[in-house]
Parts: structure tokens; sequence; C-alpha cells
């Protein structure tokens, strides 16, 4: 780990939109990275020079200005998403790599038109759920040979699906189905792989759940629970002899134990080679596991983004192809009305 001051080689990057989100964590983020803030850009002057003057940088109106005037290598947008492709597009004309919050477009064609205007620019979505350190753990034993392979993931989180699926894909306005059902259908892709078929039921108040078939025969459900409040979110993860359980940012291992169904007596047998394993945050120390930037995925996926432009390779987690299958999964949930739809 490494503080911004220390890094020797960093990234001349510009921030587009600095509104309440990305004040809050974006541009405190950049901290923790090998980056040096050159620009900022917002169509509202005002809090563009205060913000500016306080990061010592230079503060431009539109992207235009930004681009024909800062030396930037890289930029980081984080606006509404009706906004994205249009910036995206026009920071890969200008030989930008990009960082953009999610949701990534409205629309997976748009996502498309990316990929084809796309170069060698390093492209990478915040979806802060696929990098936190949880769902990180969890890809890390489902891929272990030590464990078995996956046969089933779940998510359970606060949403309802659109009623009317056509309207909300026709429609400007971002629904919460898109600027938060994103999360949970993240974490089911970085786990499950590439999706075979999808299947949405729901009641006329849209709660209910979505089921998906992977290619690779693992099995995923997205049970929308009651919400907004509680303010809680579990994920699973299922194999042949293990389950990984996550409650918020906590993780609990269960690797089962020695076990006859006649015989054994003791819950707690001696070893330490089978049981729970349990993984949270201490929240003792001021120390940087603890900071919701960390323990929610914020820094790791800017982190990242940096990485593959310092290493010159190209990205994997968050990608644009990610990023189409993620859009692809988002439209058919809306278009499903418990029909089975295939996804190839």
């Amino acid at each position: 780990m490494s503080y911004q001051r220390e890094f020797s080689t960093t990234i001349s990057v510009g921030v587009i939109g600095i509104g309440s989100h990305s004040y809050r964590n974006l541009l405190p983020a950049l901290n923790y990275l090998p980056v040096r803030l050159k620009a900022l850009c917002s169509r509202n002057a005002d809090i563009g020079r205060v913000t500016a003057q306080q990061y010592g940088c230079q503060h431009y109106q539109s992207p235009a200005e930004m681009y024909a005037e800062a030396d930037i290598d890289a930029v980081f947008i984080c606006v509404s998403p009706q906004l994205h492709p249009e910036l995206i597009l026009e920071a890969l004309e200008h030989g930008k790599h990009v960082w953009v919050e999610k949701p990534i477009a409205m629309r997976a064609y748009q996502v498309e038109e990316m990929l084809t205007r796309r170069t060698n620019q390093v492209v990478v979505t915040g979806y802060k759920k696929v990098f936190s350190p949880a769902t990180q753990k969890a890809v890390e034993i489902a891929s272990s040979p030590n464990y078995g392979k996956l046969n089933s993931v779940l998510a359970i989180y606060p949403m309802t699906i659109p009623a009317d699926g056509q309207a909300a894909l026709g429609s400007n306005e971002v629904s919460n189905w898109l600027n938060n059902g994103i999360h949970p259908l993240s974490y089911l892709l970085a786990l499950g792989g590439k999706v075979a078929a999808l299947t949405t039921i729901t009641n006329n108040r849209g709660q209910g759940c979505v089921m998906l078939q992977f290619a690779n025969q693992v099995m995923g459900h997205f049970h929308m629970s009651s919400g907004p409040a509680p303010r809680l979110e579990r994920y699973a993860a299922y194999g042949e002899n293990w389950q990984l359980d996550i409650e918020n940012s906590k993780l609990t291992l269960q690797r089962g134990i020695p076990f006859n169904y006649r015989e054994t007596t003791n819950y707690a047998p001696p070893g330490d080679d089978h049981g729970a394993v349990v993984w949270e945050p201490s929240n003792c120390m001021a120390t940087l596991e603890n900071k919701a930037l960390f323990t929610q995925g914020m820094y790791a996926e800017m982190k990242y983004f940096c990485d593959c432009i310092l290493d010159q390779r190209m990205p994997e987690l968050g990608s644009l192809e990610f990023s189409l299958e993620l859009m692809r999964l988002y439209e058919a949930a809306l278009l499903s009305g418990g029909k089975t739809i295939m996804l190839g």
C-alpha cells in the first residue's frame, strides 16, 4: 500500500463531475493512487473553481476545453449515467484512458458502440461490488482446487424491478433497478461467469427474484428483499463441501467438520482444518481496512484501473466486455416477465 505522494511513477488525470458522490468518494480515493490530478471538469463554475483551488489544479467547464488545454492521460467520469456514453466516446476520441462510475450507460447497445470505438485505451467501470474484498475472497475460494467446484450463488438485496420493463428501457430516467440492481447482478456475474439464460419472476409490485443459468452449469439466484430498509445485503456461494456467506462486509466460510451421522457428538472436534473461518473489519483502529473506500471496493476498482494503465494491459474486471454482459442481464431481467430469455 502506497500513498499518492510515495509513487515514483504517476498518471496525469482529470476528473469529470465533482458532485456529492465524487467529492465524498472519488476525489478522496485519489490520495491512495498513482495519479497526479491536473484538471477538474464541472458545469458549475463556482463549485469547480473552489474545488480546483482545494486540489491545486485547473477547472474547466467542458471536456472539450479540458482536452484542448490540459496534459492528461486518463479521466475519471462521475456524472449522471445518461451522460456517460457521450463522455466516454469523447474521451476515447481524444485517446484517453477512461474510468467511469456505474452504471456505464442506459442501454447495452451504447456499450457495443464503445467497444467499436476503443483502440488500445483502458476502460474500467466502477463496479464496487466486484472489487470489494468480500467478493474477491469469494472468487478466490470458488476458484481454489482446495474446496471443489462452485454449484450456486445467491444475492439478497433490497430491490424491486419496474413492472413495465419495456417502458423502463425506453425511458431516459434512471431507475433504482439500473442504479443499484447493478450491484448484486455484478456480484453474480463475477462469480458465475457467462450467463446462458435468465428468468425473472415478480408480483405486480415488482417483488420477486431473478434466476440465472450460467454456461458452466452454476445456478444463480437474486432475491429482491424488502427495501430500502433494512439496509442489509447478503450474498453467498455454495460449493460441494463448503459455503461462503457474506453479510455486508463480514465473510464466513463454512468448511464443515469431520462427520458421521450416527457417531459424531462434537461440533468443534480437535484440529483447525475444518469448521468456520470468519473475516471482518475490526473497527477498533483508524486503519485503512476499516474505511468504506476499502471495504466497499471503491479504492480497489480505481487502483486496478491505474495498474492496468501502468502495466499496459487490458482489464478483465470491470471491462467493457464485462459491462456489456451486465447490461444485457439488466435488460433481459426487465423483459423476462416470467419467461426464460436465452443469452447465448
